[in-house]
């Protein structure tokens, strides 16, 4: 299987250009493409919700909204970040994507010898993980979420958040004492706090594995009980919560 990728240009005659040369790549697989930053935030949060992630980006930087440079620092901030490679017109931006330590710097017009050094690149990377992922370190305790409230800056634990929930490319704290909106798409929140105790339970959800209180099987209908809320369970999430849920009992004392 090739490496499921995505393609993001606002210049539609540059990102056609570049599925092109991509599809003629035998090692790229699945190609999805976004025209904008927030576009690509979503085609990455759906990829993660469907337990297909994303292998690598090739990314334009100069974009309307959320540019290829911020995009950049957001993904490099997952978990299990994808692999990105900046396809650009400008040379200037070559120390941003070393800080990021993208795979590569690809300028316009792009030529296909460079691209399958680009690729190549990537390829090792993604297979080298998968060989060292069983001897991956501990993810480290993810840090608070700073949130505003009437011009005050408090932050909110991942010990707090019972839940959260998607709402475009916002995020909503929900804990025992209100909600709070925080700039920042769930897939990548979720990559956060993977450490925290979350689980993915819906496109739309994130709960914290020690706030449940109940699963409910209803007629083939999955739910759960967070405090005093019930939140849909997506059923190829159903066994994998179940699994956790058994596990975490037999634990408990």
């Amino acid at each position: 299987m090739g490496l499921r990728v995505l393609a993001v240009d606002d210049e539609a005659p540059a990102l056609d250009d570049l599925v092109h040369l991509l599809r003629a790549d035998p090692r790229i697989g699945e190609i999805h493409t976004a025209r904008d930053g927030a576009a690509a935030l979503r085609k990455l949060d759906r990829a993660l919700a469907d337990g297909r992630p994303i292998a690598a980006v090739f990314l334009d930087i100069r974009m309307p909204g959320l540019d290829g440079t911020v995009l950049g620092r957001v993904l490099a901030q997952f978990a299990r970040a994808p692999q990105i490679v900046y396809v650009t017109a400008y040379e200037e931006h070559a120390v941003d994507a070393f800080e990021i330590k993208a795979a590569d710097y690809i300028l316009k017009p792009v030529r296909p010898e460079r691209l399958a050094v680009a690729i190549r690149r990537v390829t090792e990377v993604v297979e080298e993980s998968g060989d060292l992922a069983a001897e991956a370190p501990a993810p480290s305790e993810p840090e608070p979420m700073p949130v505003e409230l009437g011009g005050v800056t408090r932050f909110v634990n991942p010990a707090e958040v019972l839940y959260v929930e998607a709402q475009g490319d916002y995020a909503r704290l929900h804990t025992s004492g209100g909600s709070h909106l925080v700039r920042i798409p769930l897939a990548a929140l979720g990559e956060r706090w993977s450490g925290a105790g979350f689980v993915r339970v819906h496109r739309s959800h994130l709960v914290a594995l020690s706030a449940i209180k109940e699963l409910r099987l209803d007629s083939g209908r999955c739910t759960i009980v967070v405090g005093d809320t019930e939140l849909p369970v997506a059923r190829r999430h159903v066994r994998e919560l179940r699994d956790l849920l058994v596990r975490r009992a037999r634990r408990s004392p």
